[in-house]
């Protein structure tokens, strides 16, 4: 959810840059079913497929034995199921079936055009469902970002089918209403970027000059996999439906919907110290919203995007936590 490179876009940038956009974009971008090679030449077959669920059919990614535990991952704005490439790997590797969407919105078949139709118990209602459709009574849930706040409520609302929750950057999302609302806390003024994100049309800006502002959200992110995000998210449809989960759930820099409540399931969160969208605050206070067995990483060093900058890390200590609890 960083908008950031070196610094703050300032929201009068950002909305005069999207009145200003007229230049043209291209055909939305979508994953065709395949067979994809490893992030890291290990040899781990990733499968691209599309898997309905309900009225929407998603494109997922999945690999590791038909039969081995089921590892959900999801991902975070504004990118893909391709941001966990080097985790699916890992998981594959060690014999957990792994599998990995592109959320509602992001899958081109799977993108209502309402607003309404993104907020969260809806976002919780595809996991379960894709669970389902891959047979997967018991799962551990993985999430960066917003894909983060989707796996703490999976694991809220599914908490008797959830072995492990992961969430990645974002904090448990009670304590992170408490710290936006807090204004002796640094976490209103790095979630400023809301105000932007939420008005009508905001992906013009980042559309504009030839996806110049989207594609400068990527800091440090190697090209190719900026080039994966864009394909992916390089329209008007894509990007709208994207922001679309920012317009569903925050409202008047307030987090939607009704406290989420404690987490009973083991609990890793893994946060960086070098995350200027996401401050210490709420990574702090999270701990007290978690009643089970509760684990904080901080990775030294790291921006917001975790999967793809500190991928050793945190394949690491994912699989740690999930061997520590699994079930097979």
């Amino acid at each position: 959810m960083d908008i950031r490179t070196n610094g703050r876009f300032p929201a009068a940038v950002l909305l005069a840059l999207a009145a200003a956009a007229g230049s043209p974009v291209g055909a939305e971008g979508q994953t065709a079913p395949g067979r994809a090679a490893s992030a890291g030449g290990s040899g781990v077959e990733v499968a691209v497929t599309r898997i309905a669920v309900g009225d929407y059919t998603f494109d997922v990614r999945t690999a590791g034995p038909e039969d081995g535990e089921p590892v959900i991952l999801l991902h975070g704005f504004p990118q893909t199921s391709y941001e966990w490439r080097y985790q699916i790997e890992a998981l594959a590797g060690a014999g957990f079936r792994v599998v990995a969407p592109d959320q509602r919105g992001y899958s081109p078949r799977a993108r209502p055009p309402d607003i309404a139709d993104y907020a969260l118990p809806l976002l919780v209602q595809d996991v379960i469902g894709l669970a389902d459709a891959v047979g997967a009574e018991r799962f551990h849930i993985v999430g960066h970002d917003w894909g983060a706040v989707v796996a703490w409520a999976v694991a809220v609302a599914a908490r008797e089918r959830v072995i492990t929750a992961n969430p990645v950057s974002v904090p448990h999302p009670d304590a992170f209403a408490r710290v936006l609302n807090d204004p002796a806390s640094c976490q209103p003024e790095a979630s400023s970027y809301f105000d932007v994100f939420v008005q009508p049309d905001s992906e013009d800006a980042f559309l504009a000059n030839d996806r110049a502002l989207l594609r400068g959200i990527y800091a440090g992110i190697d090209e190719a996999a900026v080039d994966e995000y864009v394909r992916v998210l390089g329209s008007k449809p894509a990007l709208g439906a994207a922001l679309n989960w920012y317009r569903a759930n925050i409202g008047d820099r307030n987090l939607q919907g009704p406290p989420l409540g404690p987490v009973e399931v083991p609990t890793m969160f893994t946060w960086s110290d070098g995350d200027t969208a996401l401050c210490i605050d709420g990574a702090l206070l999270t701990e007290e919203y978690v009643s089970g067995p509760y684990r904080f990483e901080v990775l030294e060093g790291v921006n917001h995007w975790i999967p793809d900058l500190a991928a050793e890390a945190m394949s690491t200590v994912l699989l740690e936590h999930l061997s520590r609890y699994t079930e097979r």
